[in-house]
């Protein structure tokens, strides 16, 4: 249950200037003409400002994952607020900042055992990039500078993350991004994997784009290759069989670290701890957030192989090993945050509870096969995609439409593009979940 303050809840009467604030990936001047404001959480479900309850399918932003109000977290964030509010992260340390770290170590793959901590999965990932460059110049290799990301592929809006990013919108205003970065193919054949129950069959080939670019620029030139086990933001794409098992042996023998982002797909959304357990590819670097702290307290990290961090440790002791950190890298309330949520975790065993929810989920979201406009079903774990046809005078209005449509019936869902993302809390019921995919397709009967 939540914990109780004595501030009353904000509504949308007593919010009388909309025009200050400029509002992230949003269309600010059609939302300001008619607000969507949330007020309150609990559980599965938000508040709306007009007293609503909506069910949430989008664990807030891919990110609330043991549910909204979780009293632990809460209770543990006000303590630490009224204990310590900010300790300094540079040549200094805190508690809460050591105990997190190794917490989160010890759910990760053997070998797998530093964490640098950031605020977000933007940082978070330029952070692994610039692990990268300067970990081949502390081994001697400064010439492997460049950069491998994916088509398709989010990795937050940090100018090196929508660089070996490859979704054109979150780049094309932007001008000139970080030189030496390329890019491999996407992993999407609807024509081959359309409708795949689990993962799609046809794809592990193109991994062997990354033979490509080796053999077009040289691997004496590439630092790391980075993606997303499943790719979340740009319509929750699932990798081909067999094709990160490849892409990793490919980084191997060529000298390339291996960059996992898990900013979303971490802390059970695909039934397991993390997507490299549920593949059994482990990368040499990983990137984590949201789920992270639940949500409560903006946080991210990276956790770094032991042979990466330890080619840092060489010279002289006294001096700085990487040049690069935040203010509020291990932020107290967030480690408290991240503590907290970890024991939510562990003691409602909601990583297992995933892994068992999943036949149903996928059941639940390839039924709506058939349906106008559906064009393909992804899932996996307690995430979704369902691809609906383009209108003829827009990419991405449809969808939206069907997104619009969901709230003003009590469901709140995601979109990219043309596909409806699916991500609901792992505390999720049956009752729930009926309620989510009901609605759903009787929206879809109804969109143009």
């Amino acid at each position: 249950m939540p914990v109780s303050t004595s501030s009353p809840a904000p509504t949308s009467s007593n919010i009388n200037d909309l025009d200050s604030l400029w509002m992230p990936f949003t269309a600010n001047r059609q939302f300001k003409k008619a607000p969507r404001f949330l007020v309150a959480a609990e559980g599965m479900h938000y508040t709306a400002a007009d007293g609503r309850e909506i069910l949430d399918g989008a664990a807030g932003l891919w990110c609330v994952n043991a549910g909204h109000g979780r009293a632990p977290i809460t209770r543990a964030i006000q303590e630490q607020a009224a204990r310590m509010d900010y300790a300094p992260p540079f040549q200094m340390g805190h508690p809460a900042a050591f105990e997190l770290a190794a917490r989160l170590a010890r759910l990760m793959p053997e070998g797998l055992d530093h964490v640098f901590f950031t605020n977000s999965g933007s940082e978070s990932v330029d952070t692994a990039l610039k692990i990268a460059l300067a970990y081949h110049k502390a081994r001697g290799e400064g010439g492997r500078t460049r950069l491998i990301g994916r088509e398709r592929g989010y990795h937050g809006v940090g100018f090196g993350g929508i660089s070996v990013g490859g979704m054109v919108a979150n780049r094309k205003a932007f001008g000139a991004q970080l030189p030496a970065v390329d890019h491999l193919r996407h992993t999407h054949q609807p024509d081959l994997n359309a409708f795949s129950r689990g993962l799609p069959e046809h794809g592990a080939d193109l991994a062997d784009d990354l033979e490509r670019l080796v053999a077009l620029h040289g691997a004496e030139t590439i630092a790391a290759c980075i993606v997303e086990p499943v790719a979340g933001s740009t319509g929750v794409l699932l990798p081909p069989k067999g094709y990160l098992e490849r892409l990793r042996a490919i980084c191997d023998r060529q000298g390339i670290l291996l960059i996992f982002d898990e900013v979303i797909t971490g802390f059970g959304r695909l039934g397991a701890p993390f997507a490299m357990d549920a593949f059994g590819v482990v990368p040499d670097l990983v990137t984590v957030a949201k789920g992270l702290t639940n949500g409560a307290v903006p946080m991210g990290a990276v956790v770094v192989r032991d042979t990466v961090h330890d080619a840092f440790m060489h010279g002289p002791e006294h001096l700085i090993e990487l040049f690069h950190g935040y203010t509020y890298s291990g932020h107290p309330l967030a480690c408290a945050a991240g503590l907290a949520t970890l024991d939510v975790y562990a003691e409602d065993k909601l990583f297992e509870r995933a892994g068992a929810l999943s036949p149903g989920w996928q059941d639940a979201a390839h039924a709506l096969r058939g349906l106008p406009h559906v064009i393909d079903v992804r899932a996996m774990g307690l995430v979704a995609g369902i691809e609906l046809a383009p209108m003829d005078d827009g990419p991405g209005k449809r969808a939206f439409a069907a997104f619009l449509e969901c709230f003003a019936r009590g469901v709140l869902v995601r979109t990219t593009g043309d596909t409806i993302a699916l991500s609901p809390p792992l505390i999720i019921e049956d009752s729930h979940m009926d309620r989510l995919f009901t609605t759903l397709s009787d929206v879809l009967k109804t969109l143009p």
